[in-house]
């Protein structure tokens, strides 16, 4: 797992939010060229990489995305500080005290973001009192700006982007970073790739390997995909905290999210493949979840869906994965690349309806 976990603290380190992130994407291209997998760019700028198998259609494809959270300036202060909203869907209280770069057209500023009273030998125990809210806090730049007026004479506009830094760490196994969401699925879905490429194995029907940028605010693979694709997995985090059974140390198949259920025959496709090749899992339910599989289908593309995660604890927060559930997150993509397909459009391979699976009664 070394490709996989150094590819991850390098996709960690390139900021990425929603609406920014040409960098990362750039990056990944170098990657895919470095594999000689050939790729195209969507007009928004997501990837769509291309892998040959003995059929072109119809094919299959697995998405992950490069997007993460991140803030937007939405104000000046008059004490020179200034008012941020969130990208994508997380909580403020995570957002308190986090190290950030404010991306100004004259070039990259650093900056805290911080409650709004900071101090508590200043404020005492109001500190304590602060309400969890975007509306309760506010980012101070390390430039000389004490008034609105000059953070507007040091160059920053309304609409700024913010990105948080991730300060990945790992121990014993754990990668403790933000925006584990969604580069951790990333590096899995790339590795995974590798695998297949350097084993040699043919691909039974084209795949594509697709590479989305703004999953976290809800658009995600809703103009990527090919016309022929007939299914498609999402690579996403798997959460797990009380209540749930996701696996922080295999791969999580989800059967349902807050937008329905996922595909039952794709879905015990891939649990047959984790359980012919012995890849740790466990199957969960999600109810305030949602991924690319969503956006996928109601821009109204007719494919069938799936989702697979990695196991994060304390999402869209403090993440943290372990490296054992990246590698069978990364097993199971690698053998679903190089599986028979379950459908066919060819009548003459399988019939009129003759092999067609069909839910137990």
């Amino acid at each position: 797992m070394g490709y996989c976990s150094d590819l991850l603290f390098r996709l960690l380190k390139i900021p990425s939010p929603s609406g920014y992130t040409d960098q990362i994407v750039h990056f990944m291209g170098d990657q895919l060229n470095q594999l000689k997998v050939p790729f195209e760019l969507t007009r928004r700028g997501a990837i769509r990489a291309n892998l040959k198998g003995e059929l072109g259609s119809p094919d299959r494809a697995i998405v992950a995305h490069l997007d993460t959270l991140g803030a937007m300036v939405k104000g000046f202060l008059p004490n020179g500080r200034m008012r941020v909203v969130p990208i994508g869907h997380w909580s403020s209280r995570f957002a308190e005290g986090a190290r950030v770069t404010v991306f100004r057209e004259r070039g990259p500023a650093r900056g805290t973001i911080l409650p709004l009273k900071a101090s508590g030998h200043t404020f005492n125990t109001e500190v304590d009192a602060m309400p969890v809210s975007w509306d309760h806090l506010e980012l101070r730049v390390d430039e000389r700006c004490h008034t609105s007026a000059d953070l507007e004479g040091c160059g920053f506009q309304i609409g700024d982007f913010i990105a948080v830094d991730s300060n990945p760490e790992i121990v014993n196994g754990f990668v403790n970073a933000r925006h584990l969401d969604d580069k951790a699925g990333v590096a899995a879905l790339l590795t995974a790739v590798k695998a297949v490429l350097d084993s040699g194995i043919a691909l039974p029907v084209d795949c594509h390997p697709l590479f989305t940028i703004f999953e976290e605010v809800g658009a995600g693979a809703s103009a990527v995909l090919h016309g022929d694709v007939s299914e498609m997995i999402a690579v996403d985090n798997a959460t797990v905290a009380p209540g749930q059974n996701s696996s922080e140390y295999g791969v999580t198949i989800a059967v349902m999210d807050s937008t329905g259920p996922f595909d039952f025959h794709l879905t015990r496709k891939l649990v047959r493949i984790c359980e012919a090749e012995e890849i740790s899992f466990k199957r969960d339910v999600f109810k305030f979840y949602r991924c690319d599989a969503a956006s996928a289908v109601e821009a109204g593309n007719d494919i069938r869906t799936a989702l697979v995660g990695f196991g994060v604890d304390a999402s869209h927060g403090y993440e943290r994965v372990h490296l054992d559930s990246l590698e069978a997150v990364a097993k199971l993509l690698a053998n679903y690349m190089i599986s028979p397909r379950i459908f066919t459009r060819d009548k003459k391979e399988m019939g009129p309806l003759k092999g067609f699976p069909t839910q137990p009664t």
